[in-house]
């Protein structure tokens, strides 16, 4: 046991930056949304008109969560709870498969092996790093609310809520480390399933059964299948109840135990899912830049375009069936008739464009992973040994960048065309379903911006680039998903990308702000290919 706490320690000691920046911006996260919703909706009218607007509108329930009445702690919850657990669970899951996999991956674990420990010692210390973060996670997330003037018992339960929600995740990233042979595949699988987790989530609540005064919404049985909506059920601030986060933790605990147990069973740098041997000689397109870019990130691409795909179908499968249900609350009908023009096809139109949007996020994160891919390439060592031909860093950057720009362009489209055949098979759209593929391609040059910056720092900045490259994303959806209710200034918010992407179908085509979007990006691209033609490489 002494090892397992001597190993948990040492790990602790190498994310003495990373863990303290994920769990004060989730908890300062808290603190402004708590701030921001005591400051624009102090009182009980105010309250009750943002509720029973979100409860008109299903995109409202998809992405935020339930409404679960009025008072300042409720709607906190309501407002920010989703997207804070979501948050937690990628803490969560990038420490696990850091400090596992990709170190069996990169030999650090056959050098713990050989010291007398047991096989799992370092298994079983990044566990207990893992709880022990999400048990900080949940005390200061606690502390924001309360500093924020919520209840200190609603507080406390909303930050238990949080840490439960990342605590199941821990356990989940656990068994991907050992199913999966690469640390980027354990990580791939294991933030797919946190999003699967928010979207799961998301269909239950879109699909939830509005109360008659509009202020409550009971969530669908989708909803049971993800950790989000339990979480969710623990309602702190209104009904608090515990046992939906001891289903959480009980889970947590048996996915952690079968981990321990296949990791007491298989040795170091296996896993159950082997990796599969690559061909002796490269085919013609792997004597390329580009080639060799395509090859490293096809896999990655295909996660990235399944989970479009994924979010494209329910956009467009589920838009009538959320219309029908809403349909069925008489007063719920008679609201949507006066707030959203076109009516129910306006409705399923606000659903799809809502979706459509989470889908030009997913595009930004794609790119931006096809363009750390050559952080890692150079940390490792093999940018150095791909440099030593004849070809210049900046074609290297360009064929990534093409690659990256490529990867934004097919995730968006994919989430366009699964949206359209959904929608397509209803029949229920206000105009042509194939109209949805250019509207979620217009989230293409946003994305290209995010990608072009992401090379900027890794050009200039590498050992940033990182935590600078997904900073980037996270401050731009903050800034687009929650700008307006921090009441933020007009200029701050504007500095997110996604500000500046159409909300089609529900808006037009911009082409001025996505022709100003792809100038930026070439700018920040151009201004890149420049920096890493005059730096070292770096380990």
């Amino acid at each position: 046991m002494s090892g397992v706490l001597r190993l948990a320690l040492f790990q602790a000691r190498r994310d003495r930056v990373t863990l303290p920046v994920w769990i004060l911006g989730i908890a300062l996260l808290g603190f402004a949304t708590s701030s921001a919703v005591v400051t624009q909706f102090g009182d009980e009218a105010a309250q009750a008109a943002i509720l029973t607007l979100a409860a008109s509108n299903p995109a409202f329930l998809f992405l935020r969560g339930l409404p679960d009445g009025t008072g300042l702690g409720a709607v906190v919850f309501f407002q920010g709870f989703a997207f804070t657990a979501v948050l937690a669970g990628l803490m969560s899951t990038f420490l696990v498969v850091r400090h596992t996999r990709t170190d069996e991956e990169l030999g650090r674990a056959e050098l713990l092996g050989s010291v007398p420990l047991p096989r799992a010692a370092a298994l079983a210390a990044t566990l207990l790093l893992g709880g022990v973060a999400n048990l900080l996670l949940a005390a200061f997330a606690a502390a924001g609310f309360v500093a924020a003037g919520l209840p200190v018992s609603g507080a406390a339960g909303a930050g238990a809520a949080v840490g439960a929600v990342g605590i199941f995740f821990v356990g989940v990233a656990a068994l991907m480390a050992q199913v999966l042979p690469s640390g980027r595949s354990a990580n791939g699988a294991a933030a797919g399933l946190v999003g699967a987790a928010y979207l799961v989530r998301g269909v239950g609540d879109a699909l939830g059964t509005p109360s008659a005064d509009l202020l409550h919404v009971s969530s669908a049985w989708p909803s049971l299948l993800s950790p989000i909506g339990w979480g969710q059920r623990s309602r702190p601030f209104t009904a608090p109840d515990l046992s939906a986060l001891l289903v959480l933790l009980a889970a947590a605990l048996v996915l952690g135990a079968v981990a321990m147990l296949i990791r007491r069973r298989r040795d170091v740098g296996a896993s159950l899912l082997p990796q599969r041997s690559g061909r002796e000689r490269a085919g013609v397109g792997g004597r390329s830049f580009v080639g060799l870019a395509w090859r490293l990130q096809r896999s990655t691409l295909a996660g990235w375009s399944i989970g479009a795909a994924a979010l494209g179908a329910v956009a467009g499968a589920l838009g009538p069936l959320v219309s029908e249900t809403v349909s069925s609350v008489a007063p719920l009908k008679e609201l949507i008739s006066r707030l959203v023009p076109g009516g129910q096809a306006g409705l399923i139109d606000v659903f799809v464009t809502a979706l459509l949007g989470i889908a030009g996020v997913f595009a930004a994160a794609a790119g931006i992973q096809a363009v750390l891919r050559m952080r890692a390439e150079e940390a490792e060592g093999r940018a150095e040994f791909l440099l030593s031909v004849p070809l210049s860093r900046s074609r290297w950057l360009g064929a990534n960048l093409f690659i990256a720009a490529l990867s934004a362009v097919v995730v968006s489209g994919t989430a366009g065309v699964a949206a359209a055949f959904g929608l397509g098979l209803s029949g229920t759209s206000n105009g042509p379903a194939v109209s949805l593929v250019p509207a979620a391609l217009a989230h293409v040059p946003a994305a290209l911006v995010f990608l072009a910056a992401a090379s900027l720092v890794f050009a200039s900045a590498p050992r940033l680039s990182a935590l600078l490259g997904w900073g980037m994303l996270a401050a731009g959806l903050v800034l687009g998903e929650f700008g307006e209710l921090f009441g933020l200034p007009l200029w701050l918010q504007d500095l997110s990308p996604f500000r500046h992407s159409p909300a089609m179908p529900v808006e037009p085509f911009d082409p001025a702000g996505a022709l100003a979007l792809a100038v930026i990006a070439g700018a920040l691209a151009a201004l890149a290919a420049y920096s890493i033609r005059r730096r070292d490489l770096t380990a």
